[in-house]
C-alpha cells in the first residue's frame, strides 16, 4: 500500500495577477487530500473518492491500458480523470503499465470550498509517479501553480509565475493580529478554470504587475491590524477596477465594521475578513455558516 498527502491552499494576495507574473502570498491549509494505493494484479483501476464525511462522492473503473473507463457514476469527472492519468502516462510510461489496482482519495475539506481538490490530486499523483507536477497541472486543469507550491508547503510562501517559471519562497506571514481574521465561506463554488480563461483575455502592464507585487511584499511584512486592513482593501479596490468587479463588501456586507478582502477566484469560495468577538454572529445572522479562525484554517 501507498499513501500520499497534500495539503489545500489559500491565495492571500495576487489573485488573478500571479498569472500573469505578479508576486503572491499564498499559506497552506491544514486540510488537504489524501491518496491510497493498493496494487493488484488485475488489469483495471477502480477509483474511489470520498468526502470530508466518509461517503463515497465518485466512483470509477479504468482499464490500465489506455484508461478506458469501464465504468463510472459521473461520466464527466471520469472523463476528466482519465485525462489527468493519461497525462501521468506521458510523462513516465511506466506507470500503472502492468499492474492495477484500487486508490481511495479522502478529502479533509468540504470540496465546494475551492481549497484545492483538483491541486491537491494533481500533487498526490506527482508524488506517486515521480512526475512534474507544474507540467501536469498545465496539461490537465492549468493555473499559475500557487496551488502545487503549497500542497507539499510546511509554511506560507511568496509565488510568482514569470516567464512560465514557477518560484515558490517559504516566508514567515504569522502577524500579532491573526486573531482578529477569519475566513468566511461565500456558500457557493466558483469555477476558478473558468475564471482563468476569462481573466487570460485582460491586458495588464509591467506597472499594474509592480504594484501587486508590491502590496504582497507589505502584507507580508504588516505589523499592525490598520496597516493590514488598508493594504487589502486597497488590493481589493485596485483589483476589481481591473476585473471591472464590484468589491464584496459594497456588494454583500456594506454595513460590515471590519476589512473584507476576496480570495481566489471572486464572488465565491472564501473570503478574507477582520473582526472581533462579533464577527460570526455578523456573517451567520446574514446566512453564512462557515466561519473559520485564520488558525483553524492555515498550517502553523
Amino acid at each position: 500500500m501507498k499513501k500520499y498527502h497534500s495539503h489545500g491552499k489559500l491565495l492571500i494576495s495576487g489573485e488573478y495577477l500571479v498569472l500573469k507574473g505578479a508576486l503572491a502570498l499564498a499559506v497552506p491549509c491544514n486540510r488537504g487530500q489524501s491518496l491510497i494505493y493498493d496494487s493488484s494484479k488485475e488489469k483495471e483501476l477502480l477509483w474511489e473518492s470520498y468526502d470530508e464525511k466518509g461517503s463515497v462522492w465518485f466512483k470509477a473503473t479504468f482499464s490500465i491500458k489506455d484508461f478506458d473507463i469501464i465504468t463510472t457514476d459521473q461520466t464527466d469527472i471520469a472523463k476528466r480523470l482519465r485525462s489527468v492519468l493519461k497525462e501521468v502516462r506521458k510523462q513516465n510510461s511506466a506507470f500503472l503499465l502492468r499492474k492495477g489496482g484500487r486508490v481511495k482519495t479522502v478529502l479533509e475539506f468540504d470540496r465546494q470550498w475551492g481549497l484545492g481538490t483538483s491541486s491537491t490530486l494533481i500533487s498526490n499523483l506527482e508524488q506517486w509517479s515521480n512526475t512534474n507536477p507544474y507540467e501536469l497541472l498545465k496539461q490537465t486543469f492549468g493555473g499559475s501553480g500557487y496551488d502545487i507550491a503549497c500542497a507539499q508547503a510546511k509554511s506560507p510562501l511568496l509565488f510568482s509565475n514569470k516567464n512560465q517559471t514557477p518560484k515558490a519562497q517559504s516566508c514567515e506571514f504569522n502577524p500579532s493580529f491573526k486573531e482578529q481574521l477569519f475566513f468566511v465561506y461565500l456558500n457557493q463554488k466558483k469555477d476558478s478554470s473558468e475564471a482563468v480563461k476569462r481573466f487570460s483575455d485582460i491586458t495588464i502592464t509591467e506597472k499594474q504587475l509592480d504594484i501587486f507585487s508590491d502590496l504582497s511584499l507589505k502584507i507580508l511584512k504588516s505589523n499592525e491590524l490598520k496597516k493590514f486592513e488598508k493594504l487589502i482593501e486597497t488590493h481589493e479596490t485596485q483589483l476589481g477596477q481591473i476585473l471591472n468587479i464590484k468589491p464584496v463588501k459594497e456588494v454583500l456586507f456594506p454595513d460590515y465594521s471590519g476589512s473584507i478582502k476576496s480570495l481566489g477566484a471572486w464572488g465565491g469560495d472564501f473570503i478574507l475578513v477582520t473582526g472581533n468577538g462579533n464577527t460570526n454572529s455578523y456573517f451567520k445572522n446574514k446566512g453564512y455558516k462557515t466561519v473559520l479562525k485564520y488558525s483553524e484554517m492555515v498550517i502553523a
